[in-house]
């Protein structure tokens, strides 16, 4: 039996973004720095759920929420 792939949605909390880049180096396919040197989500599908999770687990602040789609369930953080 195979399990399907959780589908994400990502955002950021702009409260919490610094603007470190950790999250461009894990997944720049996602994300990108905005006019206030924060980051934002340029194409949410740009990168696997892996580099997704990686770039979220790196973020110093914790700024990246991850949901499953689906369900809304939280998966980080």
């Amino acid at each position: 039996m195979t399990s399907t792939p959780v589908q994400l949605t990502v955002r950021i909390d702009p409260h919490k973004c610094v603007g470190s880049t950790m999250c461009i180096q894990y997944a720049p396919g996602v994300f990108a720095l905005n006019a206030d040197r924060q980051s934002s989500v340029i194409n949410a599908a740009g990168e696997p759920a892996e580099r997704l999770r990686a770039a979220a687990e790196q973020c110093p602040m914790e700024a990246i929420v991850l949901e499953d789609a689906n369900t809304g369930e939280r998966i980080f953080p």
